[in-house]
């Protein structure tokens, strides 16, 4: 018998014999899961010339032509119909024109102005696995489950999309299949911004000059977008030509509240069908990452929170995203000095009434920070550092933490020799998170020699697992290209583990 974290364990012999399992099975990136968006073609002078080059053509040309496009994409796309309608009215929008035509005549227009993109065209990977709002007729002792995907499209664009699957009984996954489209939800214009989080999430970022008060201050508790804009060209409109702070100071308002929004899905819509495709200026080139973490609030209900990184091709940013349902979802900026780097991890629950999240600021180690409001977060301290060969480069986080009797157990990543990223895991004291009880000195995963090629060579990695039937799920993505599945026994990880 050993003992450790002052309890006897029983000896299961040397840690390359706990590895995880794997399970499968395994998702490849779907390429004919393709999405309809909107085809710009660069300015206003080039999107006249096409409209008069389409309004050239004959009644009998314009039939024959929409009669193809329809005949060739209706299939792929539900409602595509209405998609080149709206996208005919946002052209106009742009090329502020006014055009009495057929409405054949808009819809092909319309159809010029569309293409399709394929979000898993390149990979798809990074998954995140979560409890379904819905656990209603299952088998005894069977999970339903929301996995969430990075899938990454043409020009390395990253999105969310998800799976939904059950776990049965005796650890067996099955996915659900996720059916013919994939469709986007509808921004909602009308989110209100709160005055005085916006205000305070504008100082956060710097802006909390004089422009900038008046305008804060001339705007109710409760404001649109619309509202908003209105009294920026009004305010503009009093202050001088040359006036670049008020030219900032308008840039990083419209910046910050096009960073927060809303969409909405349809409710009829299968998950497994729904995609979070970038949109804010903050994620123009990505959302990535996202980990998901089934937050229990102090009335006893559920939120689900993913943290997640935006890119806009330059910069990367820890943002965060809210649902109640997958229906809904909020999408958030973090603001602080800890809101930095990338790996951050929410628990599942406040500690000591405050909000509790790990991260990594500094590109090496994991750091711990608390916060009475979720949105901002301000001192990190420092909770572990590399100390395996198999992590030397760095360590970050993999998951939000779960609960276990034993503490937080806290699935990692660490980088090795020539870039190679492997699993492990630490325990935190449950009441006192800032005291790691151990960790585990050998990987928990590695990719063998079927999971060492792909879009990124030799990478194990994951952004979230679960516990079900005193198993580890752990969906992890090989090599940045394709996802499966593992899992390992939760009591032989916990009393493989030494103290620091």
């Amino acid at each position: 018998m050993k003992k450790t974290f002052g309890r006897k364990i029983k000896d299961y012999g040397p840690l390359s014999e706990l590895l995880a399992r794997r399970t499968g099975p395994i998702l490849l990136p779907d390429r004919s899961h393709v999405l309809i968006r909107a085809f710009s073609a660069g300015n206003k002078t080039i999107t006249r010339n096409i409209i008069k080059r389409v309004l050239s053509l004959s009644d009998a040309e314009t039939d024959k032509k929409l009669e193809e496009v329809l005949k060739e994409f209706k299939d792929r796309h539900p409602d595509i119909e209405k998609t080149f309608n709206s996208r005919y009215r946002e052209i106009l929008d742009y090329t502020r024109q006014e055009l009495d035509i057929p409405d054949r005549r808009k819809m092909l227009i319309g159809a010029y102005f569309c293409h399709e993109y394929s979000p898993e065209s390149a990979a798809l990977l990074n998954p995140s696995i979560i409890l379904h709002p819905n656990q209603e007729d299952l088998d005894p002792g069977a999970i339903r489950f929301i996995l969430s995907l990075r899938a990454i499209g043409e020009g390395h664009i990253s999105s969310i999309t998800f799976r939904e699957g059950v776990i049965d009984a005796l650890g067996e996954i099955s996915l659900v299949p996720h059916g013919p489209f994939i469709s986007e939800p509808e921004y909602l214009p009308y989110y209100r911004y709160k005055k005085d989080l916006f205000t305070r999430k504008l100082e956060e970022a710097g802006f909390h000059n004089h422009f900038c008060r008046r305008v804060m201050d001339s705007l109710p508790d409760y404001f649109t977008m619309s509202e908003l804009q209105i009294l920026l060209k009004e305010k503009r409109k009093s202050m001088s030509d040359m006036d670049t702070l008020a030219d900032r100071s308008i840039h990083g308002i419209l910046l910050l509240a096009k960073s927060n929004y809303e969409v909405r899905f349809d409710s009829n819509s299968p998950v497994s069908q729904r995609i979070l495709f970038p949109e804010g200026p903050t994620q123009s080139n990505g959302i990535e990452d996202a980990r998901f973490v089934r937050f229990i609030n102090d009335d006893g209900s559920y939120t689900y929170y993913a943290t997640y990184t935006a890119y806009d091709g330059k910069i990367t940013m820890p943002q965060l995203l809210e649902t109640e349902d997958f229906i809904h979802f909020k999408f958030s900026t973090l603001n602080g000095p800890a809101v930095q780097n990338k790996g951050m991890a929410l628990f599942p629950q406040k500690i000591g009434g405050k909000y509790a999240m790990l991260s990594r600021q500094d590109d090496e180690n994991i750091l711990l920070m608390f916060s009475s409001n979720i949105h901002f977060w301000q001192t990190p301290k420092l909770l572990l550092k590399p100390f395996a060969d198999w992590e030397l480069v760095k360590i970050g986080t993999c998951s939000s933490p779960i609960q276990t009797k034993a503490g937080w157990l806290v699935m990692t990543h660490g980088v090795g020799a020539m870039r190679k990223y492997c699993l492990g895991a630490f325990l935190l004291d449950l009441k006192d998170p800032s005291r790691v009880i151990g960790r585990l000195r050998s990987p928990l995963l590695s990719p063998n020699e079927t999971e060492r090629d792909g879009y990124v060579p030799n990478v194990i990695y994951s952004c979230g697992s679960l516990i079900h039937n005193h198993n580890l799920i752990i969906p992890y993505a090989m090599s940045d290209y394709a996802t499966s599945f593992a899992s390992v026994n939760v009591e032989k990880c916990l009393e493989s583990m030494r103290p620091i």
